[in-house]
């Protein structure tokens, strides 16, 4: 495991560059890992509030994501894991399907972790290469759009319920968006609830009870999974925008830093399932690498993994306030539509965001056509059942988009009516090592 040298004498200067294997002072590594918290603060507490998973447990799982990261880089690759977006449709509907229960949807996040865990390990024998052969541009830009986008009815289902609250959520955060730059522009989801929350308490919608009842300190609720093989089909696509946030993420820290991070792709895939494993085993939402904190070490050019130690620490000490995750319990259903509606649409616009930069050509009928019905398939919610198993939607459309692709683009070939090839990652000119998305989603990440 890297060991932390000290930068210079402890401090930044301007045009400083702190690499993962150094650290400042701790009084700024501090300081600086508790930025981190409040850059993933706001996404990572959206994603339990608009699925219904208690926030403090997944806040819990998420330091704890974090510091299984660190150590299974070798504490070579900074990283925050928080919640990712990548999972509210399948948890959302495992829960709608199984009565309200979140058990059968946490057997959902453990198996989309195991599956994630096992891709790292072959791709720390095997090597990336085959990601990309298997998951071109216009098949992960397309899977990105429609996990957005098939969310659009559940966003409305919170904006009806309180529209005038949504609808000031939602201009809070666009004006944030333009009028701020740096930190607080960044921030803008996470003010426009604040600020989406304060136009509710004067409305009467905020209820304060369950926060005076909340202890000052304890652990928080963790639930065990149900087996239930059903919910696998709505949980697998996940995984193919999990590996495209991962291997994004180490592709964009080693343009920021220089250094080679392609060894460790296997590793952060690895760490990333194991990281959702325990997320899903004790009650916890899935976890991804966070772009807010890719951005945060753009702006601030630190990328030490001593100051991810540090906000690991922070987020665990907070998930033990029981009243803290009581509080953000209290943000009315309002408020996370307008948030919702913000988030889900940066998640779809995300996966056009891939196309274009990675130059995706749309003249090209395979590359149309597999776009075009997946994400209808998608957005509409196509389901069927084989067996026990459920696809939804997500599953449909994602699963579709992979095979339409590589069907047609064998056919075309046998028949000699093979069209000019998309761009990939591999041959887009450092577009896509250049793209936040894979910072993800997350998010939106993400």
């Amino acid at each position: 495991m890297a060991i932390w040298t000290l930068h210079g004498d402890g401090s930044i200067k301007p045009g400083d560059v702190v690499d993962p294997s150094e650290r400042l002072s701790w009084p700024r590594t501090i300081g600086f890992g508790a930025q981190h918290v409040i850059a993933m603060f706001g996404s990572t507490f959206l994603v339990p509030l608009l699925t219904g998973f208690p926030p403090a447990t997944t806040l819990f799982f998420s330091a704890i994501g974090t510091i299984l990261f660190l150590i299974i880089t070798g504490n070579k690759l900074p990283s925050y894991l928080g919640s990712s977006f990548a999972f509210i449709a399948p948890i959302t509907a495992a829960v709608a399907s199984d009565g309200g229960s979140f058990g059968t949807a946490l057997f959902g996040v453990v198996c989309a972790g195991v599956l994630l865990a096992l891709v790292g390990l072959v791709v720390h024998v095997a090597g990336a290469g085959w990601i990309e052969k298997l998951m071109p541009s216009v098949v992960v830009g397309t899977i990105v759009m429609l996990i957005g986008f098939n969310l659009a009815p559940a966003a409305w289902n919170n904006v009806k319920a309180a529209k005038w609250t949504a609808l000031i959520t939602i201009v809070a955060i666009l004006l944030v968006t333009v009028i701020f730059r740096g930190m607080i522009g960044r921030l803008s989801i996470l003010i426009g609830v604040i600020i989406g929350y304060i136009a509710a308490l004067a409305q009467g919608q905020v209820d304060f009870e369950p926060v005076r009842q909340a202890a000052w300190i304890g652990f928080p609720h963790f639930q065990t999974p149900q087996v239930d093989w059903s919910v696998l089909g709505l949980f697998l696509p996940v995984i193919l925008v999990l590996i495209a946030e991962n291997v994004g993420h180490v592709k964009s820290v080693a343009l920021m830093t220089g250094k080679d991070m392609n060894p460790l792709m296997g590793r952060a895939l690895l760490a990333d399932g194991v990281a959702t494993i325990f997320a899903g085993a004790g009650g916890g939402s899935g976890t991804t690498t966070y772009a807010e904190n890719i951005g945060v070490m753009a702006a601030t050019r630190i990328y030490s993994t001593a100051v991810y130690w540090v906000a690991g620490a922070f987020a665990l000490l907070l998930s033990l306030i029981p009243k803290f995750g009581a509080l953000i319990n209290t943000i009315p259903i309002g408020v996370l539509g307008g948030a919702g509606t913000v988030l889900y649409g940066m998640i779809g616009m995300l996966g056009a965001r891939i196309w274009v930069e990675n130059h995706v050509n749309f003249s090209s009928p395979i590359n149309l056509f597999t776009a075009a019905v997946a994400l209808i398939a998608g957005i509409g919610d196509f389901s069927f059942n084989i067996g026990e198993a459920s696809f939804g939607g997500i599953a449909v459309g994602s699963i579709g988009a992979i095979v339409m692709y590589h069907l047609m683009r064998s056919i075309a070939k046998w028949r000699g009516t093979d069209f000019d090839e998309p761009a990939s990652p591999s041959s887009s000119s450092g577009q896509y090592e250049e793209d936040e998305f894979a910072a993800r989603s997350h998010k939106a990440e993400h």
